[in-house]
């Protein structure tokens, strides 16, 4: 029940005028009639207030309403957008006949393009070999005039559209079984494994798991002056991680003179445990963007692959 009203005074109609129930002594009474006639009783109040409140709360529900709405609605949107970049258009898709290109692959920064120039051009004529292959790897083959390029790549879409026509650069299929979610069980192995020791007599008859062994006949016959890794892709837990190109990489360099080893995308996990335990910080000479640029000596007498003092991933 709304609060009674007094009786002595009815509320406010104005800030300046206030009307009572009672004439004063020596009004006229007609002006007491007409203030009797103006009052407002209590019971005529709650409807009006029932009313006013009505309307406050249905305009409260309509705003909410047109709120949900907009909300709902840029929402909707927002999934229909990202559906369209997901999955073009069928007049904006690729043609099935047309050359296709790995969607994971990546370009190197200028300055990762130049540590690997500077590199080959101090070298020149030299062996290189290059795990992975894309088109910016084919100018390193034009610096290394004279000398001999091999790329390894399991990539059928970029074998089919990357060629060469230099006699000193030739490219090689190959195939990486091992998925980059077995890294950390591969590394307790090669740690465990006298097999995997870097005194081991020849790789293709190793039995260290990591051991790449059904590679080209041509790069086991070759000393490398320059072994870059940027590959396989090595971009998810299914994918052919770099385990075993790291470590060949590191069983190469140390059956030559001098070595440099490359090992691109540094800031994954995968390529960081592997390059400080088979290429060793202390080995490492520059870095630039993702490169790591590791320099080593031959070192075919060693039975350890780092200085004791270096710390390994636990």
């Amino acid at each position: 029940m709304p609060p009674e009203v007094a009786h002595s005074c009815a509320p406010q109609i104005s800030p300046s005028v206030q009307f009572c129930s009672t004439v004063a002594s020596g009004s006229s009474p007609k002006f007491g009639r007409a203030a009797r006639r103006m009052k407002f009783p209590g019971k005529k109040l709650l409807p009006v207030l029932i009313f006013i409140l009505s309307c406050l709360s249905i305009l409260r529900l309509l705003k909410l309403a047109i709120t949900t709405h907009s909300s709902s609605s840029a929402a909707a949107l927002s999934s229909s957008l990202q559906q369209e970049c997901s999955s073009p258009s069928e007049s904006s898709k690729v043609p099935s006949n047309a050359p296709k290109t790995s969607a994971n692959a990546t370009l190197l920064t200028p300055k990762e393009f130049m540590l690997l120039s500077n590199l080959i051009t101090r070298k020149a004529p030299c062996n290189l070999l290059v795990f992975g292959l894309q088109s910016q790897y084919l100018n390193l083959s034009s610096i290394n005039a004279g000398g001999i390029t091999l790329f390894l790549e399991d990539d059928p879409y970029k074998l089919s559209e990357i060629k060469v026509d230099s006699n000193g650069t030739r490219i090689y299929k190959v195939k990486y079984q091992v998925p980059a979610k077995k890294a950390y069980k591969l590394l307790k192995h090669a740690r465990g494994n006298p097999a995997c020791t870097p005194n081991t007599s020849l790789l293709q008859q190793s039995n260290c798991k990591l051991a790449l062994r059904n590679l080209p006949q041509e790069v086991y016959q070759l000393k490398w002056d320059v072994v870059v890794v940027d590959g396989p892709i090595g971009d998810a837990p299914e994918a052919p991680g770099r385990m075993s190109t790291i470590y060949t990489a590191s069983m190469f360099a140390r059956a030559g003179k001098t070595t440099d080893v490359v090992v691109h995308d540094v800031h994954r996990s995968i390529e960081k445990w592997f390059s400080w335990e088979f290429l060793c910080e202390e080995n490492l000479v520059s870095a630039k963007g993702k490169f790591w640029n590791f320099r080593i000596s031959n070192q075919s007498n060693s039975s350890r692959f780092c200085s004791p003092q270096t710390v390994q991933i636990q």
